[in-house]
């Protein structure tokens, strides 16, 4: 197993859109879909396994455009890994329908996947206190982008199978694209999180809001101000 190709593992450095450039083109499509179509094992897609086809797509498209592709099979519910993407599902089930039409749901998840990450940075900015902000005014700045970015996570993930997976993910890379080193924010975010997250389980507001809290302070040593 490659370790650095994990998507809940990777750090925003890595999947950072303002880093890492994509331009897709409709001879792109054409090229990329033509590469993942010879990829498509043959056989029954219930005996094949996730090396039989998941690895050798994501090298291709890693080597093609950066870490950040691993994530294209990181899909909602236990067959996905509990991630965001709807187009794929899992090796079994995508691989049916024939090379043409797998090679399609890979570009799609794809691109699923890159809208998403580059949502996120867009909402990493709207979110980010401004750079001379005491650490109250942080503080609250913080909990208020972790509130809305768990109920993001929520809705995108559906709160099916270790949908807390991607929740922890964005949150640290969150405060990773705030200035925070990804395994301090890590550290942060999963003693926040502190086990209040399950499956199947949409968090109540309650849960949510202490969650947030509890990752302000973990950031900034102080509890954030309310506004009521």
């Amino acid at each position: 197993m490659n370790w650095d190709l994990i998507p809940r593992l990777l750090p925003w450095s890595a999947v950072d859109p303002d880093r890492h450039s994509f331009t897709w083109t409709s001879e792109e499509e054409e090229l990329v879909t033509g590469e993942i179509r010879a990829m498509v094992p043959s056989g029954s897609p219930f005996s094949l396994s996730f090396d039989d086809f998941v690895n050798p797509v994501t090298d291709f498209l890693v080597g093609r455009y950066g870490r950040w592709a691993c994530g294209w099979h990181w899909a909602v519910g236990e067959g996905g890994g509990g991630g965001v993407v709807q187009s794929w599902c899992c090796t079994s089930h995508s691989l049916r329908e024939g090379p043409e039409a797998t090679s399609a749901i890979v570009v799609a998840s794809l691109l699923e996947w890159r809208d998403w990450l580059e949502e996120l940075a867009d909402r990493f900015v709207e979110l980010a206190p401004a750079a001379d902000a005491n650490a109250e005014d942080r503080s609250w700045h913080v909990q208020r982008a972790a509130t809305r970015l768990v109920t993001l996570a929520v809705d995108r993930t559906c709160a099916q199978d270790g949908w807390y997976g991607l929740c922890e993910r964005v949150l640290t890379w969150y405060l990773s694209s705030a200035g925070l080193e990804g395994e301090e924010a890590a550290e942060i975010v999963t003693a926040a999180i502190g086990g209040r997250f399950k499956s199947w389980a949409v968090p109540g507001f309650t849960t949510v809001d202490a969650v947030a809290e509890d990752l302000a302070f973990g950031v900034t040593r102080h509890r954030p101000y309310r506004d009521h």
